[in-house]
């Protein structure tokens, strides 16, 4: 009796950004693909070093240097999306297809909040439309402190 191919198919088993690479015709060495696998899997965004030291727990062969080089390489092939938060380095997340949202930096901790607004969009929109332009890209990053925090601020600070 014949044994059954059980491989696992590449694409199945692939990060959305191993897909995406592939889709692209890029080369995807097996550092590739673990880097791409930590990048898939954060739920927060990583700097250069928090990708290094994830994916060197999964391959300690990968040098700081690879993850500089890949990182680069899927910016540029517009993969990723790399943010300045303002805090002196880079960060990265999955590039956002069909989805768009915001940022807010908790700038006590460095913490990283993701937000969608549809009233937002539509101001944008309305701006762009009142100034006689059409929107074709932007980004909105917002900074600011807990309430409470004793930095001074408080809640009707902020009110118009």
């Amino acid at each position: 009796m014949a044994k059954e191919n059980t491989a696992p198919d590449m694409n199945a088993s692939a990060s959305s950004i191993e897909r995406a690479c592939i889709e692209k015709g890029m080369k995807m060495t097996d550092q590739r693909r673990v880097i791409a696998r930590v990048l898939s899997d954060a739920t927060d965004h990583p700097d250069v070093e928090g990708v290094f030291r994830r994916a060197s727990e999964i391959d300690p062969k990968i040098s700081i240097a690879t993850v500089y080089r890949t990182l680069r390489l899927f910016d540029i092939a517009n993969i990723i999306d790399r943010h300045e938060f303002g805090d002196g380095r880079a960060r990265y997340e999955v590039a956002a297809e069909g989805s768009h949202h915001h940022h807010l930096i908790d700038m006590k901790t460095g913490r990283v909040l993701e937000f969608e607004n549809e009233e937002l969009e539509n101001i944008k929109r309305r701006i762009a439309r009142e100034l006689g332009y059409q929107l074709v890209g932007e980004r909105l990053e917002l900074y600011g402190v807990p309430f409470g925090t004793g930095d001074g601020a408080s809640e009707s600070d902020n009110e118009g």
